[in-house]
């Protein structure tokens, strides 16, 4: 990734400890010269304050002031010389003397405290003492120095060489660009992983929260840290699921707003074809009821037999308005759910048999053959109302659609707790490119015939509404020499 948070963090860190170690560098290389220095001239002038005191009381010949001397000389890496007003050397800690001695007679009585390159640095001065920084000319050796007088009265000077300093500011520095390039090196790897410890859960978190707006929800965190990140991760688990569980309830609530809309499509449809159906039946008897009732008027036929025609064929198409217009109410009425249903338990071979008897005159005007064997009776669970309707549909239809043989049967079969009415009529097969729509209000297969006897289409529509209002099956089959309708309800 070009703006990886790992590298930004490896980056930072590395640049932080490279401009450490250069710092370091630089102060080591210019001022560790002059706190040696400032360290020196401690070192002296304690070494002075202790020989001084010494002298003082008068111990330069004991052996603890030689120790002293000897240890100061040696912790300190500094030469001490003391002699006294004849210059013969009172305390020396070199063995060679020679060039200390003389040193210390120019600073003493020469006529100033400059050597003869005039190089040299007057540090501190004092009326006892004076600091300063030189350069032997003989040697070109460079050394801090203190020279002056005791309290005694003895002259001496006390002096440690510089060079060494140089030399310790070289390797100082040497060594610490080879530790301070190692120092890098392993830091940066150190960094890197560590840094990579830190964002790999980012990364992973970023990697789900992509998933997330892609709406695949099986994206988890799975890292078990208790840090913030940790924290971070378990929050978008719950956001993921809280998400998850809000786009399944908009899922599911737009899917019923759909079914919703596609129901009033529907309904739209249902009420464009209903009027177009209705204004298409009642053309035909208001025609009809309208011309007889002119002629009846205008006395076309002035002989009662004409008359009592005229008339009741304005009362047989009336009557065929008033059934299709309560059909259509009822319809209406399962359609919309606004017919209470009633599941009641009733012997179903009783409503069949007290039907076929109120129907005696319509079978003798037909001419029909009724079979009907079931004698046991059947209890079923239903609307008994509703299921009579059904039945007086089938057998109305059964009626209609005869042909020459004129037969009926009515068959009742009952198989594990669903009992199963059937009613067959000889005549013609129903086309099969028919069948799926006969359920259809005002759908009819012949026209023609539907018309002949009074038909409205209307009266399957009936059926499929109830049969569908109590959840139940009902159907059509077609046979070699007939058409047989059923319906099921359930016996338990």
């Amino acid at each position: 990734m070009k703006h990886s948070i790992k590298n930004q963090f490896a980056m930072i860190f590395i640049a932080l400890m490279t401009g450490t170690i250069l710092l370091c560098w630089f102060l080591n290389s210019t001022l560790l010269e002059r706190y040696y220095i400032n360290n020196k001239q401690h070192v002296l002038l304690t070494a002075y304050h202790n020989i001084n005191e010494a002298t003082s009381k008068g111990n330069t010949n004991s052996d603890t002031f030689k120790i002293e001397v000897q240890k100061l000389c040696g912790i300190y890496n500094i030469s001490i010389l003391i002699v006294n007003a004849d210059s013969d050397i009172v305390t020396s800690s070199v063995h060679e003397t020679t060039a200390l001695t003389h040193e210390l007679m120019e600073h003493i009585f020469g006529v100033n405290n400059q050597d003869e390159t005039g190089q040299d640095e007057v540090l501190q001065q004092t009326d006892s003492y004076t600091i300063q920084n030189s350069k032997d000319y003989r040697t070109g050796i460079n050394y801090i120095e203190m020279w002056g007088v005791l309290d005694n009265g003895n002259p001496f000077i006390i002096r440690s060489a510089l060079e060494g300093i140089h030399d310790s500011v070289k390797i100082s520095n040497r060594f610490m660009a080879y530790v301070g390039l190692l120092s890098i090196i392993l830091s940066g790897f150190i960094i890197w992983w560590v840094s990579r410890k830190i964002t790999d859960p980012i990364l992973q978190l970023a990697s789900i929260s992509k998933r997330m707006s892609d709406l695949d929800f099986n994206a988890k965190y799975t890292g078990k840290d208790k840090n913030e990140i940790g924290l971070l991760g378990n929050n978008m688990n719950q956001m993921s699921d809280r998400l998850e569980e809000t786009i399944s309830e908009l899922k599911t609530a737009n899917n019923e707003l759909q079914k919703d809309i596609a129901k009033k499509e529907q309904i739209d449809e249902m009420r464009k074809e209903f009027l177009a159906n209705v204004s298409h039946e009642l053309k035909t008897p208001i025609a009809l009821i309208l011309g007889y009732a002119e002629g009846l008027k205008e006395d076309i036929n002035e002989d009662p037999e004409s008359r009592d025609f005229y008339c009741d064929v304005i009362m047989d198409e009336a009557e065929k308005m008033n059934v299709m217009v309560k059909k259509l109410l009822t319809l209406n009425q399962l359609e919309f759910g606004n017919d209470v249903v009633t599941m009641e338990r009733f012997d179903i071979v009783e409503l069949i048999r007290n039907y076929i008897q109120s129907a005696s005159i319509l079978i003798q005007q037909n001419e029909a053959q009724i079979t009907f064997e079931q004698e046991e009776p059947v209890f079923v669970w239903g609307d008994e109302f509703k299921i009579e309707e059904v039945f007086m549909n089938y057998f109305t239809n059964a009626l209609n659609h005869l042909d020459d043989r004129k037969q009926i049967r009515i068959t009742l079969t009952n198989e594990n707790g669903i009992a199963r009415v059937s009613v067959f009529n000889t005549g013609i097969p129903i086309p099969e490119d028919s069948l799926p729509h006969i359920w259809e209000k005002f759908y009819k297969v012949d026209k023609a015939r539907t018309r002949a006897y009074g038909g409205s289409g209307v009266g399957l529509s009936i059926v499929k509404a109830i049969m569908e209002s109590l959840h139940q099956s009902y159907g059509v089959r077609n046979h070699e020499d007939g058409v047989e309708f059923w319906f099921e309800l359930e016996c338990k």
